[in-house]
């Protein structure tokens, strides 16, 4: 089903990502994901490393998911240091494989690579390119907090509003754990003319030390009450996984209020929080 399809439903729409294992042992991840289809997404997305490293590995997984698990699979699609000979490969072996939906990045700038292009510079080229060279719908990405490279906060929704002018059907936010910042963002995007679906990205906690990496590297804005919640049970892991749980449940059950049409979890490849979310929302 395409992405125009399945944000048209008059439901709330759930959607899982999970990125390729470092130690390219898939079998756990699959593990996770029989459980993650148990709650009937609409979307799976996979992930890839910068500069696309273990493409190959997501791209695997993408077939896994697609041929034999029977899942909707949406693959990220990113284009830093990618020439355009490589995209137009990858473009094709997506299709070939039945794929509708993609999610168009930028990606993150690789630490060390020995080639880098520059034939697509933003995730904008990457877009443009799509539209004329693929029948893939995209998804984007959006940041209620700002792009950390984006100068102002107008400049961000600016560029969102050329994807939207592109083509993209819907955009997925960054994760966040202050509401408010959503709530803003999608009221200013709602009065510049943004009208696709605005998605949440929802991240329940598993890990505090995880939880400092993630805001630590993101920039993601974080309430001191908050990290002081997670502080309390990072000694804990079962702890600190339910506490994740009962804040995420928390933070959709506002959001499902607000009118959202539905969740993006970054499950960290682990079904058990993001489903028991689900099942407390739902």
């Amino acid at each position: 089903m395409k992405l125009s399809e399945i944000y048209t439903k008059n439901k709330l729409i759930f959607s899982f990502e999970v990125f390729p294992p470092k130690n390219a042992n898939t079998e756990n991840l699959f593990e996770e994901l029989a459980k993650m289809n148990k709650q009937n997404p609409a979307l799976i997305s996979v992930t890839y490393g910068a500069g696309g490293s273990n493409r190959n590995l997501s791209l695997e997984i993408v077939k896994e998911l697609k041929n034999h698990l029977k899942q909707p699979v949406m693959p990220h699609f990113t284009c830093i240091c990618s020439s355009r000979k490589y995209i137009e490969k990858y473009i094709q072996e997506i299709e070939e494989l039945g794929i509708t939906n993609i999610l168009a990045l930028r990606g993150d700038e690789p630490q060390e690579i020995e080639v880098c292009y520059r034939d697509f510079k933003s995730a904008l080229d990457l877009i443009e390119y799509l539209k004329n060279h693929s029948e893939l719908e995209f998804a984007v990405a959006a940041y209620p907090e700002k792009h950390p490279k984006a100068k102002t906060f107008d400049d961000d929704i600016n560029v969102l509003l050329k994807k939207q002018e592109l083509g993209a059907k819907v955009a997925y936010t960054q994760v966040f754990f202050d509401n408010e910042s959503y709530y803003n963002f999608y009221d200013i995007c709602n009065k510049k003319g943004v009208t696709i679906p605005v998605i949440p990205g929802i991240m329940p906690v598993i890990s505090y030390n995880q939880l400092k990496r993630i805001v630590e590297l993101s920039g993601t804005k974080i309430d001191s009450k908050v990290m002081s919640y997670f502080e309390k049970y990072k000694d804990s892991k079962e702890d600190t996984i339910k506490a994740g749980i009962e804040f995420a449940s928390l933070q959709c059950e506002k959001l499902i209020k607000f009118g959202v049409k539905g969740m993006h979890f970054y499950t960290l490849n682990k079904a058990k929080s993001s489903t028991e979310v689900i099942k407390n929302i739902t």
